[in-house]
């Protein structure tokens, strides 16, 4: 008994220590982004000593110069797209997989999950010479090129390509869990396939798609990569790439920066409140259930 809370107090304490080491960094970026530039760079400490002066101008100069309300409306027109086609897309092939047996499923499923496995940076070359020989019409939408390299159909593209691997992976393992009679008693009923998926799988499956949505949010809101190799038009890259234009070419005001990465994160944080409880009930349902 003694032993069990002397290991649950160390566990306890370890947890707190790296709570505090993860935070430090973030702190350190709040406090420099309310702080001007002329004072840091005098401050023997620099970014480790209490501020003098707070002042808001550091946010008001980023969302000017990082231009972030055109980067922002680009970001989204691909952001709500690709979430919404990657969990569409990888909700059908889990319910394939998990609800039906036969010959390929197994070897489709690792087929999905294998595209993860593989680095970004193995595939730029024959990707980018593939969306150079693919034409877009001049009327299609997220066009501004004529080609799907320069086009935000083909940024959302490669985002739903990369990950719908893994979204089929969690959805298929979770929608095991279900009872198969669910089906079994639909298809008595007279229900069609789709109805099937669409009525009674999809709703009891909300907390994992509510989790993946958070996560599918972060990560392509949050990418630079695929924006950086694919689009060619500066006002056409992401949020992200704004930050890029608060640094010069032979000076960076790190505060300056700190504020736009403060301004750049709201959504993702926005969108974690929104979804919170969807996202921890999706996490502890699945590992409840194996």
């Amino acid at each position: 008994m003694i032993s069990s809370r002397r290991n649950q107090i160390i566990a306890q304490v370890f947890l707190f220590a790296m709570a505090v080491l993860w935070m430090l960094p973030i702190l350190g970026m709040i406090i420099s982004s309310f702080r001007p530039y002329a004072e840091t760079s005098t401050d023997p400490n620099g970014f480790f000593s209490w501020p003098d002066t707070l002042t808001l101008d550091n946010f008001r100069n980023a969302w000017a110069r990082g231009n972030m309300p055109r980067h922002w409306f680009v970001t989204f027109l691909v952001v709500i797209p690709a979430v919404i086609l990657v969990l569409f897309f990888s909700s059908m092939v889990a319910f394939a997989v998990s609800r039906y047996s036969w010959k390929f499923n197994i070897a489709l499923l690792m087929l999905f999950t294998a595209g993860n496995l593989l680095p970004p940076q193995s595939i730029i070359q024959p990707l980018f010479q593939i969306y150079n020989r693919i034409p877009l019409p001049e009327f299609a939408p997220y066009s501004n090129s004529g080609e799907l390299r320069g086009s935000l159909i083909g940024l959302i593209l490669i985002h739903v390509a990369f990950q719908s691997g893994f979204c089929t992976f969690v959805l298929s393992n979770y929608m095991k869990t279900l009872p198969k009679e669910l089906n079994e008693a639909a298809m008595v009923d007279g229900a069609s396939l789709w109805r099937q998926y669409w009525q009674i799988v999809m709703p009891l499956t909300r907390p994992a798609l509510g989790a993946l949505a958070t996560l599918e949010f972060a990560w392509i809101y949050n990418d630079y990569f695929w924006a950086v190799v694919l689009v060619q038009k500066g006002n056409d890259l992401p949020i992200t790439s704004s930050l890029r234009n608060l640094s010069g070419e032979f000076f960076t005001d790190d505060n300056l920066v700190a504020a736009g990465s403060l301004i750049v994160v709201i959504p993702t944080i926005l969108i974690y409140l929104a979804l919170r409880r969807q996202f921890i009930s999706g996490l502890s349902v699945g590992a409840s259930k194996g």
